[in-house]
């Protein structure tokens, strides 16, 4: 299985990107996916999930309402919108699959991405 992130970069505060993560090498629609993020100096924390068939999603309370995740189950393919972006959004950001358990540990997702990382500045 491969999950390959792309999409980060540089943004000021208060500007907008959008992450993308296509998954191979397995039925992709089969995964719950996760989106978690990692700080300079801290330990990686869940962003957001999207259940397998796209209808349920969960926010960590620090990215709720600016944040999107979303998946195109047709282009094996998951999203991460993140508007009105802060400067502690800056972190490097991963994308994992996972087919059960609580969607905000990561202990329950099976494969993870390289990161893309993604640094607001103000």
């Amino acid at each position: 299985v491969q999950l390959q992130a792309c999409g980060g970069g540089w943004v000021q505060t208060g500007g907008s990107l959008r992450l993308s993560c296509a998954f191979s090498g397995r039925t992709f629609s089969n995964y719950g996916m996760g989106w978690f993020r990692q700080a300079p100096g801290k330990e990686r924390e869940f962003v957001a999930h999207i259940s397998w068939g796209g209808g349920s999603t969960l926010y960590a309370d620090s990215v709720r309402g600016r944040f999107t995740i979303s998946r195109d189950n047709a282009k094996n393919t998951v999203y991460l919108q993140m508007n009105s972006l802060k400067t502690e959004d800056t972190a490097v950001y991963y994308c994992a699959a996972r087919t059960g358990g609580r969607p905000d540990e990561e202990s329950n997702y099976v494969f993870w991405g390289q990161g893309t990382l993604v640094t607001v500045s103000s």
